[in-house]
């Protein structure tokens, strides 16, 4: 079947514009061993930046998929960082190249915080769903599930020597988990609202909780001996200031009253430029603190604080503001060569170069609504909130001047296409008309610059929310807030057409490069097409779940793009009525987008602080098949959302299995299904072929091979079983395995003794063999069939185990005897030992200088 109208695919090309997404916190970070303090991490939307403070430059970009960050925490070592998602994701990447290998899904909701143990083989998370999760980075694998808050989880702690796990919630209680057993054991309930942080100090002998009643609480563990030598002293002084005023007789003993401030001092405060989102500190050595912080309005600051000082007082050292506005872009617009962008927002208008992505001039102005770059892109203009025209030359980077326009908000501007004016609508109720001219520069004397002046007005009844003029310049299209759209004769302005329909105003129109159909999007969600030259309606179509924001035709096609508070980009073909494509990555309201001259470039601008930018592929779109693949992931997203499989005879307790049902651990399940069924089939034919060679009684050609096992090398059906568990991810194994139907269960169970006999994965083999079992005991044991099995995998996977743990003892055993033969010739040591020595012999020497000081 040929293809009646090609469309070609528009994809994501690149994120800018957002420093710092608010929804994840900030982290400090080291890169390839360089100076601590230098590189911060924060979310980007669904991408992860690492910036360089010193040099103001985005270093390594982490890249996610759909969701947006929401938390980050580095490794111990600093060579990973693991991200929580929206979804309830969680990614460990690598920071030496920005690779993720490893992946977690246990969340149904976002991943509100994340915690490493002190090793770094250990991952805690916490949701937005109340659970709490320990993950095994090791293994790639969940440990279980802990289960007991009413609310999404705040903080996590570690108590290393004791094994504990601390955690804080929304819902005002602090609770304490015993890791070996996986049960709460202690819940702190003396916070009247939501505990926000916590924080342990002193050798993990004092924990410091914060919560939303301003105030913070300091809870005992142990008491601590550096405090209690501090009461001493107090304590002595008291005793002799009570001397000297009760003389030589004996008064009453006194009393020291132990205080919180004497373990913890306010040190300074630091004022940030704007409310503070997120913040994270890192001790230097030389007694200096770094603070990061991240702002609501897509700032990052950076501080320092020498501690040894005794009013310290904190100093900015950076301040991220280059790459993006503090507030959200509202207009957009492409340079007539497709090469400059120009976005403005309410306190700045900077122009972007589209292949790099650099800002070319930042300048500041008032809140911009509507822009357009004017005819030679060396000059560009704005209309304002405040009813103003700013004209801007971009060689100087300067304000050339600014003109009272409109009494209210200029909503609306447009470029007439002659080229040689503009007009703007505004809330005042009137469309005026502005030429270019080129005046005597007051400053220079000599030089012109441009400037625009007034030449016709437009009284109207409503306020004027969009203009346009039709390219022919003989029609001009006002949408005013009567939900109308008037059409007017350019020279003239009389009237001609109104179009009437939409239930809500309509905010944006755009008319075709033959001036034949006019475009409207509004809030009540609809876009129309209608004629011009009659002024009919051919369709309306419902095209966003939300208000459509803003509606544009590409050059020279009747195709248009839609953008909405739902946070989608749409194309649409206005011939046929039918919606070609989505554009998803936006995580707020999509504001406004722009579409290059050339048609094959798109910036999009939202209330998440990102522009992006999409570019036309030579890739073809074929509707029905654009609709299959529409459906196939609604089916998907239904089927991951559908109930979670249950272990039979297990309760819901504390804790639980870690995994989660995901359109991957059903797609697995499926391909072990698959895997088992050729394996049977494969299994029969040799069954039959040994038949007929019996019968013939002679060897006859051995059957033909299934194609996928020739694809895998010629390998035999059992080992093609195999292989397809070792692809499985091992994050989701049991939870692929729990989802498998009982039938396939004795067929795996046969494989897994042949694999245990012949020293084939044992470590995974037995991983799958002893969780089957415990989920399908009851079966397995009732089934006289599987009886002989169980006994044949009883016997060979302790003798196999054996002799694996007698390798990996044997291995041990080996590397430290090699240690300690290097240590001995070299005179060199390894690893912790070397510290722990070091550290040791330290603290001998300053004993011998303190004794020395003394008998001196």
């Amino acid at each position: 079947m040929g293809l009646t109208k090609q469309y070609l695919r528009y994809v994501a090309s690149a994120v800018f514009g957002v420093i710092g997404s608010q929804k994840a916190n900030i982290a400090f970070v080291t890169l390839r061993g360089g100076e601590k303090g230098r590189y911060v991490a924060v979310g980007a939307c669904e991408h992860v930046f690492i910036w360089d403070v010193r040099k103001a430059e985005k270093v390594l970009i982490l890249e996610g998929k759909k969701h947006e960050v929401t938390y980050l925490c580095p490794s111990p070592d600093g060579v990973h960082i693991a991200v929580g998602y929206e979804d309830g994701g969680v990614r460990i990447f690598n920071l030496l190249n920005g690779e993720s290998n490893i992946s977690f899904s246990g969340h149904k909701s976002a991943v509100s915080v994340i915690r490493y143990d002190a090793l770094g083989a250990r991952l805690v998370t916490g949701s937005r769903d109340t659970d709490v999760i320990v993950w095994d980075i090791i293994n790639e694998c969940g440990l279980y599930r802990l289960k007991g808050h009413k609310d999404a989880i705040t903080q996590i702690l570690f108590l290393e020597s004791k094994n504990l796990l601390i955690t804080s919630s929304k819902d005002s209680f602090v609770k304490w988990w015993d890791l070996d057993t996986q049960h709460c054991f202690k819940t702190m309930v003396g916070h009247r609202t939501e505990v926000w942080g916590m924080v342990m100090l002193n050798k993990e002998r004092r924990l410091l909780t914060g919560s939303a009643d301003s105030e913070l609480r300091a809870w005992d563990i142990q008491y601590i001996e550096e405090v209690q030598k501090k009461m001493d002293r107090k304590l002595k002084k008291a005793k002799k200031k009570a001397k000297f005023q009760e003389g030589e007789e004996h008064g009453p003993e006194p009393v020291v009253e132990r205080k919180l401030s004497d373990e913890i001092q306010k040190l300074a405060n630091i004022k940030a430029s704007s409310k503070i989102r997120s913040m994270d500190c890192l001790a230097v050595p030389n007694g200096e603190m770094k603070l990061a912080l991240l702002l609501q309005n897509n700032t990052v600051e950076t501080y320092t604080l020498n501690t040894t000082e005794k009013n310290p007082t904190g100093t900015k050292t950076s301040r991220l503001t280059l790459s993006g506005h503090r507030t959200d872009v509202r207009t957009l617009a492409f340079s007539s060569d497709n090469i400059a962008i120009l976005s403005a927002s309410g306190e700045t208008v900077k122009v972007w170069n589209r292949s790099t992505l650099q800002v070319i001039r930042t300048m500041g102005c008032e809140y911009a609504l509507c822009s357009l770059f004017v005819p030679g892109d060396r000059q560009i203009i704005l209309g304002t909130k405040s009813g103003k025209i700013q004209l801007f030359d971009l060689a100087s980077g300067s304000l050339l001047e600014t003109t009272d326009a409109h009494a209210g908000a200029l909503w609306s501007m447009c470029l007439s296409p002659d080229q040689r004016g503009i007009v703007t609508g505004g809330a005042d109720k009137t469309v005026k008309f502005w030429d270019f001219e080129l005046i005597k520069d007051q400053d220079s004397g000599k030089n012109k610059r441009l400037t625009v002046k007034h030449t016709r007005t437009l009284q109207l009844d409503e306020d004027v929310l969009c203009v346009r003029f039709s390219p022919d310049q003989r029609l001009l299209a006002v949408s005013l807030l009567d939900c109308t759209v008037k059409i007017f004769y350019t020279d003239t302005l009389k009237f001609f057409l109104s179009l009437y329909g939409h239930k809500l105003p309509v905010l944006c129109l755009d008319i075709s490069h033959d001036s034949a159909l006019i475009g409207t999007g509004s809030a009540d969600r609809n876009v129309k097409i209608w004629g011009l030259d009659f002024g009919d309606c051919h369709r309306s179509m419902f095209a966003h779940d939300d208000s459509v924001m803003f509606l544009q035709f590409v050059p020279k096609t009747h195709l248009f793009f839609t953008a909405g508070k739902d946070r989608k980009i749409k194309q649409w073909d206005a011939d046929k009525f039918e919606h070609i494509q989505t554009l998803e990555g936006h995580h707020r309201e999509v504001w406004c987008l722009a579409i290059s001259p050339n048609g094959d470039h798109i910036v999009s601008s939202s209330h998440d602080k990102s522009l992006r930018l999409w570019e036309r592929t030579r890739e073809p779109i074929i509707l029905e098949e654009e609709k299959e693949m529409e459906r196939e992931a609604e089916f998907e997203e239904s089927l991951a959302k559908g109930d979670e499989p249950v272990v039979p005879g297990e309760t819901k307790g504390e804790a639980e299995p870690a995994g989660k049902k995901t359109i991957e651990t059903v797609k697995a399940a499926e391909r072990i299904m698959e895997a088992v069924e050729l394996y049977r089939e494969e299994s029969e034919k040799l069954e039959e072929h040994s038949a007929a060679c019996k019968a013939a009684g002679k060897e006859l050609p051995p059957p033909k091979m299934n194609p996928i096992l020739v694809a895998f090398g010629n390998i035999s059906p059992s080992r093609y079983v195999l292989e397809v568990i070792k692809k499985v991810r091992s994050s989701e194994l049991e939870v692929s395995l729990l989802v498998l139907p009982f039938p396939y269960v004795p067929d795996l169970l046969k494989l897994f003794n042949g694999y245990v006999q012949q020293g084939l994965e044992v470590e995974l083999v037995c991983r799958c063999l002893f969780f089957l079992l415990r989920v399908h005991f009851g079966q397995i044991t009732s089934n006289q069939m599987l009886l002989s099995v169980i006994d044949e995998l009883r016997t060979n996977t302790i003798s196999k185990v054996r002799e694996i743990r007698d390798v990996l003892g044997f291995n041990s055993a080996g590397l430290q005897f090699l240690q300690r033969e290097i240590e001995s010739k070299e005179d060199v040591m390894f690893f912790a030992d070397a510290t722990d020595r070091f550290e040791e012999k330290k603290r001998k020497r300053k004993k011998r200088e303190r004794a020395v000081l003394t008998i001196t």
